[in-house]
């Protein structure tokens, strides 16, 4: 298997190195590159390392065979309308150059047993539906909604204590609401008795990862609303995302390096000083951010001493989030000629997902797949067919814990042997056969496909169980408040999913944090910019 052709980013060299630098990101991912531009906007200079050979982390797309797939950009909320967090965000980093595409209305439908259901764009759009569907239940997805906002309002006062001294953002959780950390399907018990309106309205879970019963209510209501205006994705696909930031990173004289794998952040006298690169070459700046996750950062990078071990007891606090298979499907067709649609599919066997998942898990060969995803990129991108003319890509995601997999851990990428080819060559199959389930014309339109495991997401991303979304997003990891941008360590500062939450909005917003936590009072004018306006 041939690596992909799409790079993007420049490939590191010491000799490259255009120091010195005020900065240091560990990690291309969304948050990394995200804290590189506004720190670049502010008059720093910043170096990105990125251990992949492209840049983008779970934003990044790849190619092969003459097809492009995204791997994590799948779609995304909030970006409609220019007033928003997220559109601002993205339109300050890319200076505007990043455009997106509007989803069909129905962005997310819902496949529960028997019974078909659609989310649609629009809060208005979004109760009608729900209702035309539940009759008797308007009061629950009225409440429901009203829910929503009080999460969205409380997550100002959440985001800004990850500004503050932990003393002093205390008393800004006593302003939450009672259900804001509570799990999910406890929350939405209380409004109704509806199990099929319970699943309905919790059938995006996969996109954080825990089953209503396991999840925060937050991170449900802020995944919901996210999407309550529709479905976008961006026009020349996901790769586009570091493509248009790069160039704001070199602006102020920083870049973008990729090869560039980081072996160790370097401490001296207590303070971050810089990293050492896996070919023994230390680069110094007075800021070390990482982009690399918790996990990695205090228990890989970080060397003996320098706090490691309170941040190692830290760790015992949280847990890494699920993982899992993705196939990448290429037809020879157009999306239109194929009849694509704009809409993703969540697929369950029935309304009960804690149970179906605890059944799969224990029996996964004789016990149906508890949660299919399906995705239509090169319908969502309309600037796909002139790239790949006469050509179109579909994407399935399932659930593949790393266990699964771990005997082939040691072995080399794209020679782990037959048994691991046949292995997922099995659960292919399965996933199509659940693709031609909902489109039986597909059928003989397939021409190429490919399936990547957890090990696949720990070569390419560093997230060694295969964790998609960092840390489980239950009520105990909301309530650590030493997932912060700022460290204890003196130059040292976390961005990414691990911060804030999963996604790439996620991502986006906690590159807007850590500018903040390094930037103080000079980071007034961009604060009031992002959040006001």
């Amino acid at each position: 298997m041939q690596p992909s052709t799409l790079r993007i980013g420049k490939r590191y060299r010491a000799s490259r190195l255009n120091g010195p630098y005020d900065a240091i990101v560990i990690g291309s991912g969304i948050g990394g590159l995200t804290t590189a531009a506004l720190l670049s906007r502010l008059g720093r200079k910043v170096a990105v390392f990125e251990q992949h050979y492209t840049a983008g982390g779970f934003t990044h797309s790849y190619e092969r065979n003459g097809y492009e797939w995204d791997v994590g950009v799948h779609y995304i909320g909030d970006v409609g309308a220019p007033h928003t967090l997220t559109r601002r965000l993205f339109d300050y980093v890319t200076r505007g150059e990043l455009t997106w595409a509007p989803m069909d209305a129905s962005y997310d439908r819902l496949f529960i047993g028997e019974r078909q259901i659609d989310l649609v764009a629009g809060p208005a759009n979004f109760a009608a539906a729900l209702k035309r569907e539940f009759p008797g239940e308007e009061q629950a997805i009225d409440t429901y909604l009203d829910y929503l906002s009080q999460v969205a309002d409380a997550m100002r006062g959440y985001t800004v204590g990850k500004l503050l001294p932990k003393m002093l953002a205390k008393p800004l959780q006593r302003r939450q609401p009672d259900f804001f950390n509570q799990p999910t399907r406890e929350v939405l018990g209380r409004l109704t008795q509806n199990p099929t309106l319970i699943a309905a309205l919790t059938g995006q879970w996969g996109d954080n990862g825990l089953p209503p019963a396991q999840s925060s209510f937050l991170i449900h209501a802020l995944i919901a609303r996210h999407y309550l205006y529709g479905g976008y994705y961006p026009v020349g696909g996901a790769s586009r995302m570091a493509a248009t930031i790069i160039p704001v990173i070199q602006e102020g004289g920083g870049d973008v390096f990729t090869y560039a794998d980081v072996q160790q952040i370097l401490i001296e006298s207590g303070r971050a000083t810089g990293v050492r690169m896996a070919d023994g070459e230390d680069i110094r700046a007075p800021l070390v951010i990482s982009n690399a996750g918790v996990f990695n950062t205090f228990g890989r990078l970080l060397p003996d001493g320098a706090q490691r071990a309170p941040y190692r007891e830290r760790l015992n606090t949280v847990q890494r989030s699920m993982a899992s298979v993705c196939l990448y499907i290429g037809l020879r067709d157009t999306a239109e000629n194929l009849k694509l649609p704009k809409t993703n599919f969540w697929i369950y066997p029935g309304e009960q997902y804690e149970e179906q998942l605890d059944a799969f898990l224990k029996d996964p060969d004789d016990t149906d797949l508890p949660l299919t995803y399906i995705s239509f990129p090169s319908a969502k991108d309309p600037d796909f067919s002139r790239r790949y003319p006469g050509r179109a890509t579909i994407e399935i995601v399932g659930l593949g814990p790393h266990e699964w997999y771990a005997s082939w851990a040691d072995k080399t990428w794209g020679k782990r042997g037959e048994d691991y080819e046949a292995k997922k060559e099995a659960y292919a199959q399965r996933l199509l056969e659940k693709l031609f389930e909902k489109m039986p014309h597909l059928r003989d339109k397939v021409d190429y496909y490919e399936l990547s495991t957890p090990l696949s997401t720990d070569y390419f991303c560093r997230y060694t169980h295969g964790e998609i979304y960092g840390l489980n997003h239950d009520p105990s990891r909301f309530k650590q408040d030493w997932l912060r941008p700022k460290t204890d360590i003196p130059g040292l500062y976390l961005t990414g999913q691990d911060i804030m939450t999963c996604g790439v909005a996620g991502g986006l917003i906690s590159g807007l944090l850590t500018t903040l936590a390094i930037s103080g009072w000079r980071g007034l004018p961009l604060a009031k910019r992002m959040f006001v306006g």
